[in-house]
């Protein structure tokens, strides 16, 4: 269970970019975060792991208070949560292999790290991991010869390499085609369903909100406006959370 509650954030330039949110995610939930670019549905997402640190509120995540937590115990709460960028973040210059195996760091000594050295039962678990996303054959080369779903998917194999229960998906089709969204969407939906991980994923499209969610929650300017089922999102709903003059746009 993840349990959201009053969370605020107020950048140090006094942009308000959450007030006052709270909602809870059930374990094995596909929760859907809809809302314009700039709504703080990113800032969320982030706060959650705090890769940015919340201002007020309180987060807790199967029991444990990750606001309060510090030093190693963050470290092990971000082995749990694998987080999945909307622009890839692989370093371009090196392997698929090495990519995902930078995954596993949480779980290596610091000199390790330091000095890139994963085990051998890691190595086979990166392999596995790229089994499972099709891209056993690419694990040798260069990221940045992949394309864009390639290099989406090396993040979705990077991210199970900490072995999480929670995905959270920063707008991880935002930069794709509609064909390959629909094919990033279904293996977080085949991780969502088989693994039973938990998954917060940010989107844009309605359609795509209806699909793979069963839930959703909507934010506009920092504020949660909604919190359903993605098939009670009606036309009044829609226009109150993107606004009056938007259009819904149909990706196939």
């Amino acid at each position: 269970m993840l349990k959201i509650e009053h969370l605020s954030k107020v950048y140090p330039n006094g942009t308000v970019a959450l007030k006052d949110v709270s909602f809870e995610v059930a374990d094995g939930e596909f929760l859907a975060v809809i809302g314009l670019s700039g709504s703080g549905k990113s800032t969320l997402l982030r706060c959650i792991n705090r890769l940015i640190e919340p201002t007020e509120g309180k987060i807790t995540w199967n029991g444990i208070d990750v606001t309060a937590a510090s030093g190693g115990d963050i470290r092990k709460i971000r082995r749990q949560m694998g987080f999945i960028f909307q622009q890839f973040n692989l370093v371009r210059r090196s392997s698929v292999l090495t990519n995902v195996l930078s995954g596993r760091l949480g779980y290596v000594n610091p000199y390790q790290s330091l000095v890139g050295y994963f085990s051998p039962d890691d190595h086979k678990r990166a392999l596995r991991n790229l089994e499972r996303l099709g891209l056993s054959e690419k694990a040798y080369v260069r990221a940045d010869s992949l394309s864009g779903g390639q290099q989406q998917r090396v993040g979705i194999a990077r991210a199970l390499m900490q072995e999480p229960t929670l995905i959270l998906a920063d707008e991880p089709v935002a930069s794709l085609d509609p064909v390959l969204s629909h094919s990033i969407l279904k293996y977080l939906e085949q991780l969502n369903k088989e693994d039973k991980l938990t998954v917060l994923c940010s989107l844009h499209f309605l359609d795509l909100v209806h699909r793979y969610a069963t839930r959703a929650i909507a934010l506009k300017d920092g504020q949660l406006v909604f919190e359903g089922l993605p098939n009670e999102i009606d036309d009044a709903q829609f226009k109150s959370i993107y606004g009056k003059e938007a259009e819904r746009v149909s990706i196939i």
